[in-house]
């Protein structure tokens, strides 16, 4: 039986053009038989005129940095009324994280109580109880300059980590064990794995699949559900409160997820296929879909 195929245009920055992510759902689309063409934002001339206005691809699917300029070309794909995946006003939701601390915190999230300052120097008012504090940019992404402060006056000490980074973010530290959940969702289902925290001073360990609590799997969902993601990743601290959720990002990793490549894929189908309005059509003819845990 010949599947459906299907046209794609993946948006891939130069940071994930040798990385697993998205390159082996590439290679697993292509042999399905779907039509995947990868540009490269800031990489490659893109003729924008030709690209948005002949709508040929029934979907655009992004891996960038935070703050690249591959979220703005996708933005561009979704006022043109082109289906994008994540949705690109999700995107922008999470990669901002003081948009997201208050987004979170109105929702019912657990997240840390959360500051927004410009200078560094200003982080220093936070009453000093509150410390220690973990800092960061608010466009930050792959743990860039997340730096754990342990009392008002190192702020001083650090202040060269964040030139240059404009807006910060602060947030108590929740105290924990040194190992962190990263919770991945592709296609309705929640995988989980855990590793080292990067703020923990512990050796390394590999990432490794672990079940989840009921409670992580229902703040998990709660996620996807407040920012409006189909695909995205959540780390998430043990606190001894309960569990915390300390960072949201969109098309994260997957590590550790049995059968990535087709997993994430096959997500990418059928969001497409919704997308798109292909769910009229009776027989999608498109390959199984593959198990998993969660």
């Amino acid at each position: 039986m010949v599947a459906a195929r299907m046209r794609f245009c993946f948006l891939v920055e130069e940071q994930y053009r040798r990385e697993g992510m998205p390159l082996a759902v590439v290679r697993q689309l292509r042999a399905w038989g779907h039509r995947v063409d990868v540009l490269r934002p800031g990489g490659e001339l893109l003729d924008l005129n030709s690209l948005i206005q002949q709508g040929d691809h029934d979907a655009w699917v992004l891996k960038t940095v935070s703050g690249g300029p591959g979220l703005g070309l996708l933005e561009a794909a979704a006022a043109a009324g082109l289906t994008t995946i994540n949705d690109a006003r999700s995107i922008r939701g999470v990669r901002d994280k003081t948009q997201a601390a208050v987004r979170a915190a109105r929702s019912g999230l657990p997240v840390p109580a959360t500051w927004a300052a410009s200078r560094l120097a200003d982080l220093a008012q936070i009453p000093s109880a509150r410390f220690p504090l973990v800092v960061k940019p608010a466009d930050g992404s792959s743990g860039r300059s997340v730096h754990l402060v342990e009392h008002p006056e190192q702020l001083f000490a650090v202040a060269g980590e964040f030139a240059g980074e404009g807006q910060l973010i602060a947030q108590p530290w929740v105290p924990n064990t040194g190992v962190d959940l990263k919770v991945y969702s592709a296609g309705g289902r929640l995988y989980g794995t855990e590793r080292r925290s990067p703020l923990a001073q512990v050796d390394d360990r590999p990432e490794a699949p672990v079940p989840l609590s009921a409670e992580v799997a229902e703040i998990a969902a709660k996620v996807g559900e407040v920012f409006g993601l189909d695909l995205y990743g959540v780390d998430i601290v043990l606190g001894p409160d309960g569990p915390v959720v300390v960072d949201v990002n969109d098309f994260p990793s997957f590590r550790q997820v049995p059968r990535a490549a087709a997993t994430v894929a096959r997500a990418i189908i059928d969001l497409a296929r919704a997308g798109a309005g292909w769910h009229d059509i009776a027989e999608s003819r498109l390959p199984a879909a593959v198990g998993g845990h969660s």
